[in-house]
């Protein structure tokens, strides 16, 4: 696959498959150059510990392309194809993610020629749908997936995150209950009670929730009602530390000062409970939340608290340090009875994720499936939105 960068530039991109034996190298330099900036300030790094495709080798179906120059591998992009439930239908949905162009080589147009290859990629594999994520204030991100491939955005979750301390266990409230379920029984709740309600319900949950990666699935109740839960919460836990770690490479001084204040009170206070951020770290990532019931707010907290503890307790050397959840960002009752219910620390935490989707097949063959693409930005469509810890 050759491309052209633009007419004041006579060289040629050519974009190919990964090859793990003679690109591992070259990709990690190129993975290193480029940071993830959240603000101005704080960028976050990311060590695959030496798998360039660890975040989708846990998908169905996944790839990724390279841009080369010569000889000299300049950009990446990785997607991954999965079914899922959307509008009550049952389609295929592309996830773009890891888009990577070294900074001498951006601003020629490498990037687009990257994701119109992957775009292909999802047609070939009968994708219907195309989607990202990106932060709501990144306007080259916005400007490529929006402006110029005719992505919309239709979703702005909110990124939760919690600091794991190590130092003090969490106390439960005695009048609930909190129950382990085996992979088949909550893959059947799931599926009964979230399915319907919920955007990108992956139709393959079974294999998700049975992946060495999640750690199990817990239900909490009452235990007055036990036998008639008339409010219940369930969630999943998925251990990224196994996959990637995260490092922040540099942050606000006030950041800086916090962390090296609570390391040092630590031995006396130790529930001060403050993660070393800047050491590479990995995280427990919550999914599949969902509560029903009029007391159901109290059960997602006593939840949260439950994965807390098993992440304190956990015998990985420490490496999960906080306990990410991303949730719905609308401000209907429900979802902000959720996001008040997650413990989290608004320093760590951000409300500027934004998901952009693109119809990827003619609106005949999508059957008015592609309505959404004219809601307003921020609209509610009445469901939840699943979020698969795959993408994450």
């Amino acid at each position: 696959m050759v491309g052209q960068w633009g007419k004041e530039d006579d060289e040629e991109v050519t974009i190919r498959c990964y090859d793990d034996r003679r690109d591992r190298i070259e990709m990690d330099c190129v993975e290193k150059s480029c940071e993830i900036g959240h603000d101005h300030q704080t960028f976050l790094f990311t060590d695959t510990l030496g798998d360039p495709i660890c975040r989708i080798r846990n998908t169905p179906l996944f790839t990724m392309l390279v841009a080369e120059v010569g000889k000299k591998l300049v950009g990446s992009i990785q997607g991954s194809v999965k079914p899922v439930k959307f509008h009550d239908k049952s389609v295929k949905v592309g996830y773009v993610l890891g888009l990577r162009v070294v900074p001498p080589y951006r601003r020629r147009g490498i990037g687009s020629i990257l994701v119109r290859k992957m775009e292909e990629w999802f047609v070939v594999h009968n994708a219907d749908f195309a989607y990202m994520a990106t932060e709501k204030d990144n306007e080259a991100s916005l400007g490529l997936f929006v402006g110029r491939h005719g992505y919309v955005i239709f979703r702005n979750p909110t990124i939760l995150v919690n600091p794991v301390n190590r130092a003090r266990g969490l106390k439960l409230p005695s009048d609930i209950g909190i129950r382990k379920l085996k992979v088949k029984e909550a893959a059947s709740w799931y599926r009964r009670h979230v399915a319907s309600t919920t955007e990108f319900f992956p139709e393959d949950i079974d294999k998700i929730l049975g992946n060495k990666l999640s750690i199990g699935t817990w239900l909490a109740y009452y235990n007055k009602d036990v036998d008639n839960m008339e409010s219940w919460a369930i969630v999943s836990v998925w251990d990224s530390s196994k996959v990637f770690k995260l490092r922040i490479g540099k942050a606000p001084l006030s950041y800086l000062i916090l962390t090296k204040v609570c390391n040092f009170l630590g031995g006396f206070l130790p529930f001060l409970g403050f993660p070393d951020l800047f050491t590479p770290f990995g995280f427990y990532f919550l999914y599949g939340v969902h509560m029903e019931g009029p007391l159901r707010g109290k059960l997602v907290r006593a939840l949260c608290e439950h994965i807390h503890n098993i992440a304190a307790s956990s015998n990985h050397g420490g490496a999960c340090k906080v306990v990410v959840v991303e949730v719905d960002g609308d401000d209907d009752d429900h979802h902000s009875l959720l996001r008040k219910c997650v413990p989290h620390w608004k320093m760590l935490s951000c409300d500027d994720d934004t998901w952009c989707i693109k119809p990827l097949k003619c609106e005949e063959k999508m059957a008015g499936l592609s309505e959404f693409t004219n809601m307003p930005l921020g609209s509610n469509s009445g469901s939840s939105l699943f979020v698969d810890p795959r993408d994450v």
